[in-house]
């Protein structure tokens, strides 16, 4: 007995992920077992369904769930941007290579968690799930696992155009220098007589304005490097302004 044949349109937008041979066509034949559903024959393609906005079948929308029948059309459509996460406050949860992302989210006061640390996809999926928190990774096998609360592909390897790809899709709210880049708490303003015991004596002589992060007591100023860090904000908020 023959298997079942569909066709699948794929979206210019969801290309990266098919291999090189399917990207010539605007559809592309697929061999199905008759059984599987649809969102596991788009993941067979190399799609991770946290890129997938909608399904349709011989024009019609259908769930992940559905199980092709042969001769089917299916169109594959990419998320919309800015993509809306319903069911709690948008806060994300970066693996471990996404280090720079992570301290330029919370640099714009975006809820940003990150262990600088491989521990493993399981455990990162079970705390997208526990803490609600959007999976951003570059690994399309985590964002396969079933048990992530919502996860997103980082397209760019670059931290310039990661970060605008996140705020591109997701269109968080910014409140520069409102958080610890080093552990993500929220910062604090700090009186110089508190914090003076951690403060070199240059810094002490030129500095009067300090803030404090209220979990791991990181003390911040405007140093050396703040032109360039302000220069990313002003950057970030030009390009994706926020109500």
């Amino acid at each position: 007995m023959s298997r079942p044949r569909i066709t699948v349109s794929i979206p210019a937008e969801l290309h990266v992920f098919v291999s090189s041979d399917r990207r010539r066509s605007e559809a592309v034949d697929v061999a199905t077992d008759g059984t599987s559903s649809l969102g596991h024959v788009v993941e067979s393609l190399g799609i991770p369904l946290t890129e997938v906005g909608g399904l349709g079948a011989d024009g019609r929308e259908v769930p992940v769930a559905h199980v092709p029948a042969d001769g089917e059309h299916i169109s594959v459509a990419a998320v919309t941007r800015p993509q809306r996460v319903p069911g709690a406050p948008l806060r994300f949860l970066l693996d471990v290579h996404l280090g720079t992302l992570a301290r330029r989210l919370r640099l714009l006061g975006v809820d940003a968690a990150y262990l600088n640390e491989d521990i493993g996809d399981p455990a990162l999926a079970a705390r997208s799930a526990r803490e609600k928190r959007v999976m951003l990774s570059r690994d399309r096998g985590l964002l396969r696992r079933r048990e992530l609360w919502a996860g997103a592909y980082v397209y760019s390897d670059r931290p310039e155009e990661q970060l605008h790809d996140v705020l591109d899709r997701f269109a968080p709210e910014l409140a520069p220098w409102t958080r610890c880049v080093a552990c993500n708490g929220p910062l604090a303003q700090a009186d110089k007589a508190a914090v003076s015991d951690r403060l070199h004596d240059g810094t002490q002589r030129s500095y009067d304005v300090f803030a404090q992060c209220t979990e791991c007591d990181r003390v911040y100023w405007k140093g050396a490097h703040h032109a360039t860090l302000q220069a990313l904000v002003d950057d970030a908020l030009r390009t994706h302004p926020t109500a």
